[in-house]
């Protein structure tokens, strides 16, 4: 039980930085997206609906972050892009663990769709709440998996 505590907690401070990265990544990239990179994201976001179908967690884990890092790119802000692509290694095992689950699916590919829907009507406060949504589901599901996992 101690190691899953231990887990439980890395995954918690993981998610914690991540939610306000991701806040704020998402928040620049509402106002600097490009009609390309908008074009990019769909595209993306299309290619990880594809990719669901075949359950093969390393190509969805992959997808998804391909996904993310069209928003990263998308901020224009170097800094803020380092500092995302380093935190995701430590975000890629909590992925895998979230996208194990099919349970998710449904509501992950919701959010994607809301998240490249709000972003292209460039709505700032909206994008920003649905990213910590984003974010908060996958905490909320892969905590549930760590507890699961001590039982």
């Amino acid at each position: 039980a101690e190691v899953a505590k231990i887990t439980e907690k890395s995954m918690q401070d993981v998610l914690e930085v991540r939610r306000a990265l991701e806040g704020l990544a998402i928040q620049l990239a509402c106002g600097r997206i490009t009609k390309e990179e908008i074009a990019e994201l769909e595209a993306k976001g299309k290619k990880f609906v594809e990719v669901v179908q075949t359950k093969d967690l390393v190509l969805m884990a992959e997808a998804d972050e391909a996904f993310h890092a069209v928003i990263y790119n998308a901020t224009q802000n170097d800094r803020l892009i380092y500092i995302l692509n380093n935190l995701r290694e430590q975000m890629y095992r909590y992925r895998v663990e979230y996208l194990k689950d099919e349970k998710n699916y449904p509501v992950l590919l919701e959010e994607h769709k809301q998240i490249v829907d709000s972003i292209t009507a460039r709505k700032k406060e909206k994008v920003t709440e649905l990213m910590h949504r984003h974010v908060a589901n996958q905490a909320v599901a892969v905590k549930a998996m760590i507890l699961e996992q001590e039982s």
